[in-house]
């Protein structure tokens, strides 16, 4: 994939700066770092600014100033877009560029359209594990974080060139799906007018009440006919499917889809644990003390050993999931991604712990911190939903204001930062409100464009448009900040942050609001009006293909 032109201009006038620093004799060429470059706060320190000088110092032996002169004076300007350069402070030097530069990112957008700003293929395969809620009930706002999050993560990694495979663990073992069987066992007898106490830990949703109830009246009370092991073997799987089917309902709703259901009760029947637990023996890294038996984790940098096996035989939470990271390992990920809720904070020393002591490289497993979220409505903090006097689940968010408001607000700031929900701000349809903003933004072009067919302006070929007519300040930004967009990407990918991209948008939205309170896109100059409506196209479109990578639509009309 060739370079952008951001990306040719910032090679152009590092090679440019290399030269110079060459032809003065500062530096031989072998020894010369990457230059850096950057675009000034202030306009008026000009486009690009470097401190090449003073990286230069002690190659140099000269203070950064003489090194700014000797560079400006060796400079072939005309090679890199140049108009002019000057030194500023004690050694920066500014940069005012040719700004024509710019004017191909229009046919860059066009020329690749959905797919502009997407990487080439890294080769790299990446595997994230996010949700992974535990079939028992309803998908909560912590939950909802993390789908948002992992989602637009798992769209960013892709458009960034990675292969990525998107992983559900279903923790299907263990007491808390026996406690659901019981549950649904106990209000199912209820039903049938029997006397029946739900389990110490037991499950008091809606949910349960629903499921025992059709229970009822599907099957009388034919199930009290099986033998108990039989029928709590009923319960759990019918427990596990109906929990199962809403939480996927709940996401394919969200718009969160998912490759690869894993079951935590596969690594079990797959002898997975037992071989798990017989590598680290093997290894030497695990031993018996007070009946029961320890991982050596200290060794790898965790505050205390960990058991693996507790005294009277059964596992800890611990062991499972060391086999199903192990497996993950096995599949041959150059990176897995692990979305945790803020309660596993202490989980992840001891996890990259045992994968070391297993003879992984833990730096290939990467743990992310969803924060916890909080809801506010009319100015007091929300605790529970007014339809079921509950917790607020995922589905009375969505049912209240909508997918579009949740994944942009969810994903808007870095996710290991807590979040504050305004329920009002998400459904309001004004400037205040960011969703709004940046959808409008979108709306805002499509109309403008219906409204130039309707006038009968037909938009040329771009080749045969004037680019050169675009001379405002405000569509330079717009097309520097296009031009920006691969690289974008290519940050939020790599710093698995798609809360960049959110910012992004947002700013651009901003900037073609600005654009059309300070000018009109159709003129009486046709030229003019074939350049404009050529550049608010391809605005259009990366809009478009931002909101779609946070999973948030672009609708053409508000």
């Amino acid at each position: 994939m060739s370079q952008n032109v951001l990306e040719q201009v910032y090679t152009a006038i590092r090679e440019g700066i290399a030269d110079a620093v060459v032809a003065a004799g500062l530096a031989p060429r072998e020894e010369l770092p990457v230059f850096a470059l950057e675009v000034p706060r202030d306009k008026s320190h000009g486009d690009l600014a470097t401190n090449a000088a003073m990286q230069l110092t002690k190659l140099a032996r000269k203070n950064p100033r003489q090194i700014a002169e000797a560079i400006l004076e060796h400079l072939d300007k005309g090679k890199a877009s140049i108009l002019s350069a000057e030194i500023a402070g004690p050694g920066f030097i500014n940069f005012r560029l040719d700004r024509a530069y710019l004017y191909p990112v229009v046919g860059q957008v066009e020329a690749a359209g959905e797919n502009y700003g997407r990487g080439a293929a890294t080769g790299k395969r990446v595997e994230v594990e996010f949700v992974s809620a535990n079939p028992t009930g309803s998908l909560h706002l912590g939950h909802a974080r993390g789908a948002a999050v992992g989602d637009a993560l798992c769209n960013v990694l892709d458009f960034a060139g990675n292969e990525v495979t998107r992983e559900y663990y279903i923790n299907d073992a263990g007491a808390q799906v026996n406690n659901l069987a019981r549950s649904i066992e106990a209000r199912y007898r209820q039903q049938l007018g029997q006397q029946a106490e739900l389990p110490e830990d037991g499950y008091h949703g809606e949910d349960i009440v629903g499921f025992a109830k059709e229970l009822a009246a599907e099957k009388g009370d034919g199930l009290l006919s099986l033998t108990d092991e039989e029928r709590f073997a009923f319960f759990k799987a019918y427990g596990l499917e109906r929990e199962l089917g809403k939480i996927k309902r709940d996401l394919e709703r969200f718009r969160v889809p998912f490759d690869l259901w894993y079951s935590e009760t596969s690594l079990y029947e797959k002898g997975l644990v037992v071989q798990a637990l017989d590598a680290l023996r093997e290894k030497g890294q695990v031993y018996e003390e007070e009946g029961a038996t320890w991982l050596n984790t200290t060794a790898y940098g965790d505050d205390k050993n960990r058991v693996l096996i507790k005294n009277d035989g059964s596992y800890t939470y611990l062991t499972p999931d060391i086999a199903y990271h192990r497996d993950k390992y096995g599949r041959g990920y150059d990176t897995m991604i692990n979305i945790w809720g803020a309660d596993h904070h202490g989980y992840i020393p001891r996890m990259k712990a045992a994968m070391e002591a297993l003879g992984n490289d833990p730096d290939k497993l990467v743990v992310l911190i969803a924060q916890m979220v909080s809801l506010f409505q009319n100015g007091e903090k929300v605790k529970m939903s007014k339809r079921t006097g509950k917790a607020v689940t995922m589905e009375d968010l969505m049912d209240e204001v909508g997918v579009d408001a949740i994944r942009y607000f969810f994903t808007m700031r870095s996710m290991d930062s807590h979040l504050d929900f305004d329920m009002d701000l998400a459904v309001s349809t004004s400037n205040e409100n960011p969703v709004y903003y940046v959808q409008y933004a979108h709306a805002r072009i499509c109309s403008i464009l219906r409204q130039a067919e309707e006038q009968g302006v037909s938009r040329l070929p771009l080749e045969q448009v004037e680019l050169s007519r675009l001379t405002s300040e405000h569509e330079y930004d717009l097309l520097l900040k296009l031009a920006e967009y691969p690289q974008e990407i290519r940050q939020a990918a790599e710093q698995h942050a798609p809360h960049r991209l959110v910012r992004y948008v947002y700013e651009l939205a901003s900037q073609l609001h600005s654009y059309y309170r300070a000018e009109r896109a159709i003129t009486e100059d046709a030229a003019q009006t074939q350049a404009r409506l050529a550049l608010l196209a391809a605005v259009r479109a990366v809009i478009a293909s931002a909101l779609r990578l946070i999973g948030v639509s672009a609708p053409e009309r508000m």
